[in-house]
C-alpha cells in the first residue's frame, strides 16, 4: 500500500474509532475505592518509608508525570503534542492526587492513549487488508530510538511514522525469507494480538501502570505489585520455577534478558545472553507468537510451563543493530537444582621459567544456603561457605600457589554467606555497612577467629556480578587481602523489603550497602584493580543503565586492618598483563569486539527501508564481525569461517573465548605471588 492510500484512511478511521470507543471504554476503565486507598498507602510508604529523602512535591510530580508518559508511549508513537498539553494541568498535582485518592486525571490520560492506540492498530490492520506494497525501493530511513523525540503535532506526522514502521516490519520479515502471504499473515496476527490485548485492559491494569510511574520515579527497584503480581513475584522476576531460568525486564516494546540463573536451563543451553531481546514465544511445535509490545507478565506466562516441556524463543541477539537478525532457539523447561549452583574448584597451570605454578580457581555461581536446614539447627546443610571451604581444603591438599574466586555472573543471594565466606580469608572483621532510611548504620561481618586460607588471593568479576558479589569483592579489595580482576560490577547497592498494602504490595528500597571503606557499591559497583574487556554492554546492563537509579555516595569508614598492600604492585602487574593480553588472540578479540559493538550502537541510529541498501548495511556489519572472528581463529591456528555463524551453545573449542579471563587471572595471581615472595625475601 502506498503512503497516499494509507493517508486516505486516516481521517475517517481515526474519527470513527475515537468517537465509537471513547465513551464505552471510559465507562469500563475506572479506578475503584481499593485503588484510591492503595494509592494513598503507596504515597505514605514513599514519603515515610523509602531510603531516600523523598519530597512528594511539585518537582517530583513533574518527574512522575513524564515517567507516566514514558510508560504509556515511550517511543512517542501514539499521543500528540496537543494530547500532552491538554493533560499538562495535572503534572504538578500528582502528589496531591495520591493523598486525595483522586486518580481520575491519570485514568483519563490513559484513556486518551488507549483511544489513540486502538485507532492506530485499526489503521494498521486496514492497511494490511488493503494490501501491502512489497516493493522496497526508498530513500526513507526509520529512527530506531525515539525516547527523546518531540511529540508529533499532527495525525499526518504519526501516519508517516507508522507507514515507515509498517514498511520496516514487512521488510524485516521479507529479509528473513517469508513470502508475501506469510508477511501479511504475521503482521496481521501481530497487530490483532496487540489490539486484542489493548481492549482487554481493565482498571487494575491502568492503576498498575500509574503506580509504576509513581514508584519508578523514585528509584528503579521500588515497585507496586498488584495482587496478581504479588502472588507470583519470584516466578515473574526469575522464571526459576519450571521455567527457563532467566531474569527479564521490559525495554520499550521489547522484553530483554538481563541475566541468567546460574545452572538454569537457559544457562546450560548457552543460547541466551544478557541484553538479548525476545520477540516471539512458541510452545513445542506450535506457531511462535509475536510478543513485541506485549506486557512483561504476559510474556513470562508464555515462557513458563511444566518441567520437561520445550519452549521456542525467537531472539534478536544483543549485538544486533536491527531486528532482522533474529533466530529461533529451543530451551527445555526445568527447575534449578542446587547442585547446578554449587561452588566448584579446579587447578589452572601457569607456565613459568622456574616451573609451572598451580593456581586454584573456585567458581561461585550464587550465594546460597539451605535456610530450612539451617533454621532447624541441622549440623549438615548446603551453603556457599561450606562448599567453598571443602573446595579450598581439597585444592590446598593438591598444592596450590594461589586461589582465584570466580564471581562472574554471580548476581548475589544470601548476604550472610558473603559475610561467612569472607571469614575463610580474614581473621574476623567487618564486611559491609548497611544504612537504613533513618540514617542508622548496622555493621555486618565475620566473627569467627582464624582463617582457612591465607595465601595469594584474587577475585574475578564482571558486569553481572551484583549485590553480595560486590560486597565480597569490595571487602577483599579494601582489606588489601587480594586483587580484584575483571570489569566493573553491576552496581546494585540497595536493599528492598516487600510490604503488604490493603490492595497489592509495595517493594520498597529501605537501605543501602556501603563498603568498610565507606564507599557505596550503588551505581558505580566495584572497580577492579586490573580491567578486562567485557562483552556485556554497561550502557544496557547494570544499575547505571536504569532510570532514576540512586547515586553513589559515602559514609564514614570503619576501622579495619590491611592484610596486604596489593596496590604497590599494580603498575608491574598491569604492565605484565598488557604484554600477555596484547598478544593473546582471545583477549585481543574481546577488546576489539567490545569496541566494535559500541561503535555500531553509536553509528547505527536508523535503518534503511530500501531492501538493497538494508542488505548492504547488514552485510557490511556482518563482514566486520566475520573478519574479527577470523583474525582470532587464524591466530589460534583454527579453520576460518566463510560466513558469520551464530555458534551459541555449540562452542567446540578447547578453550572458549571468555575462558581466557580465567587463565589470565591465574597468570596475574602467579605474578602477584612472585612479587610478594620477592619482597619477603628482601629482593624486591
Amino acid at each position: 500500500m502506498s503512503l497516499s492510500v494509507v493517508l486516505r484512511h486516516t481521517a475517517v478511521l481515526s474519527l470513527v474509532t475515537l468517537l465509537s470507543c471513547a465513551q464505552l471504554a471510559l465507562a469500563q476503565i475506572q479506578p475503584n475505592d481499593s485503588h484510591r486507598q492503595a494509592a494513598l498507602e503507596v504515597a505514605e510508604s514513599l514519603r515515610y518509608g523509602h531510603y531516600a529523602e523523598t519530597a512528594l512535591d511539585d518537582t517530583w510530580s513533574r518527574l512522575a508525570f513524564e515517567r507516566y508518559l514514558d510508560i504509556l508511549d515511550g517511543q512517542r508513537a501514539f499521543l500528540l503534542e496537543s494530547d500532552i498539553e491538554e493533560f499538562r494541568h495535572f503534572d504538578e498535582r500528582i502528589d496531591d492526587m495520591l493523598f486525595e485518592g483522586n486518580l481520575a486525571p491519570a485514568f483519563e490520560l490513559y484513556q486518551r492513549y488507549h483511544d489513540r492506540a486502538e485507532s492506530r492498530f485499526e489503521w494498521l490492520l486496514s492497511a494490511i487488508d488493503e494490501g501491502l506494497d512489497f516493493t522496497y525501493e526508498s530513500d526513507m530511513r526509520l529512527d530506531l530510538e525515539r525516547r527523546e523525540a518531540d511529540w508529533a503535532t499532527s495525525e499526518a506526522e504519526l501516519d508517516e511514522l507508522w507507514y515507515k514502521r509498517l514498511k520496516n516490519a514487512a521488510l524485516t520479515l521479507d529479509i528473513s525469507g517469508q513470502d508475501e502471504e506469510q508477511v501479511e499473515n504475521n503482521l496481521r496476527q501481530r497487530y490483532e494480538g496487540q489490539l486484542s490485548r489493548l481492549r482487554q485492559t481493565n482498571g487494575e491494569d491502568v492503576f498498575g501502570l500509574f503506580m509504576a510511574a509513581v514508584t519508578s520515579s523514585i528509584d528503579p527497584h521500588t515497585e507496586y505489585l498488584s495482587p496478581r503480581q504479588g502472588e507470583s513475584f519470584d516466578i515473574q522476576m526469575r522464571l526459576s520455577l519450571e521455567g527457563i531460568g532467566a531474569m527479564l525486564q521490559s525495554d520499550g516494546e521489547y522484553v530483554k534478558v538481563t541475566s541468567l540463573v546460574p545452572g538454569g536451563p537457559a544457562d546450560r543451553a548457552g543460547v541466551l545472553e544478557p541484553a538479548d531481546r525476545i520477540v516471539g514465544v512458541g510452545q513445542e511445535d506450535e506457531a511462535i507468537v509475536n510478543v513485541v509490545g506485549m506486557r512483561l507478565d504476559e510474556v513470562v506466562d508464555l515462557i513458563r510451563g511444566p518441567k520437561g516441556t520445550v519452549v521456542r524463543l525467537e531472539v534478536v541477539p544483543a549485538e544486533a543493530v536491527d531486528m532482522t537478525r533474529s533466530s529461533t532457539v529451543e530451551i527445555t523447561r526445568d527447575t534449578v537444582d542446587l547442585e547446578d549452583q554449587a561452588a566448584k574448584g579446579e587447578i589452572v597451570e601457569v607456565e613459568r621459567e622456574d616451573g609451572n605454578k598451580r593456581i586454584g580457581v573456585i567458581t561461585i555461581p550464587t550465594f546460597y544456603v539451605d535456610f530450612d536446614a539451617w533454621q532447624s539447627g541441622a549440623e549438615e546443610f548446603r551453603s556457599t561457605t561450606r562448599d567453598v571451604a571443602r573446595e579450598v581444603e581439597r585444592l590446598k591438599s593438591e598444592g596450590i600457589d594461589g586461589l582465584v574466586l570466580d564471581l562472574r555472573n554471580n548476581g548475589g543471594g544470601a548476604l550472610q554467606e558473603a559475610n561467612s565466606l569472607l571469614g575463610l580469608f580474614i581473621d574476623r572483621g567487618p564486611t559491609v555497612q548497611v544504612r537504613d532510611a533513618r540514617g542508622r548504620i548496622n555493621l555486618y561481618g565475620d566473627t569467627e577467629t582464624g582463617t582457612l586460607y591465607d595465601g595469594p588471593l584474587a577475585v574475578l568479576v564482571n558486569r553481572l556480578s551484583a549485590s553480595a558479589s560486590e560486597i565480597l569483592a569490595g571487602a577483599i579489595q579494601d582489606y588489601g587481602r587480594g586483587l580484584v580482576l575483571g570489569s566493573a560490577t553491576f552496581g546494585k547497592g540497595t536493599v528492598q523489603t516487600l510490604n503488604d498494602l490493603s490492595h497489592g504490595q509495595i517493594k520498597l528500597t529501605r537501605a543501602k550497602f556501603y563498603r568498610i571503606s565507606g564507599e557505596s557499591t550503588q551505581h558505580r559497583g566495584v572497580e577492579p584493580d586490573i580491567l578486562f574487556p567485557d562483552l556485556v554492554d554497561p550502557e544496557r546492563i547494570g544499575e547505571s543503565s536504569l532510570d532514576n537509579a540512586l547515586e553513589w555516595d559515602t559514609v564514614q569508614a570503619v576501622q579495619y586492618r590491611h592484610y596486604g598492600e596489593p596496590w604497590e604492585y599494580l603498575e608491574t602487574l598491569r604492565s605484565r598483563h598488557r604484554e600477555r593480553a596484547d598478544s593473546h588472540p582471545n583477549f585481543v578479540f574481546l577488546k576489539e569486539r567490545t569496541e566494535l559493538a559500541r561503535r555500531m550502537r553509536e553509528e547505527q541510529t536508523t535503518v534503511s527501508l530500501d531492501r538493497e541498501q538494508r542488505q548492504r548495511e547488514v552485510e557490511a556489519r556482518d563482514a566486520e564481525q566475520l573478519a574479527l572472528e577470523n583474525r582470532r581463529r587464524e591466530a589460534l591456528g583454527l579453520d576460518t569461517l566463510n560466513e558469520l555463524i551464530d555458534a551459541r551453545g555449540e562452542e567446540n573449542e578447547e578453550e572458549p573465548v571468555e575462558r581466557v579471563q580465567v587463565t589470565e587471572a591465574a597468570a596475574i595471581l602467579a605474578d602477584y605471588a612472585e612479587l610478594t615472595q620477592r619482597r619477603l625475601a628482601g629482593r624486591f
